[in-house]
């Protein structure tokens, strides 16, 4: 006997495409990932240059949200004036082939 999937069971909060969406929803956070995918090591002025119209307040606060969940890492250098930069870490650089599909997704499908 098959088992019939109902949807008055089910809990989106359990999925695993809730956990990555809540990983990378956010304003900029797949932009600045890309960014990091093609650019790394970037530095915050670079990714606010890139990103063009993003507040200093948006960005420093995408980019605590990224480190905190693991998928970028900060790198601070002991000089003057203060040089930091970001990467991705282990867990963001697996996430270029999801990140990847959706580039190669919107290659095929979007209007010329």
């Amino acid at each position: 006997m098959e088992k019939t999937r109902r949807i008055e069971q089910a809990n989106f909060e359990d999925t695993g495409y809730h956990y990555t969406l809540s990983l990378i929803s956010g304003k900029y956070k797949m932009v600045i990932l890309y960014a990091l995918m093609e650019y790394q090591p970037v530095r915050f002025n670079e990714m606010q240059r890139y990103l063009q119209k993003v507040s200093d307040k948006t960005l420093s606060q995408q980019l605590k949200e990224l480190e905190a969940d693991g998928l970028i890492e900060r790198h601070m250098y002991p000089q003057v004036p203060p040089k930091v930069e970001y990467t991705l870490s282990p867990k963001g650089a697996s996430l270029m082939v999801v990140l990847d599909k959706l580039c190669d997704w919107g290659n095929e499908h979007r209007i010329s």
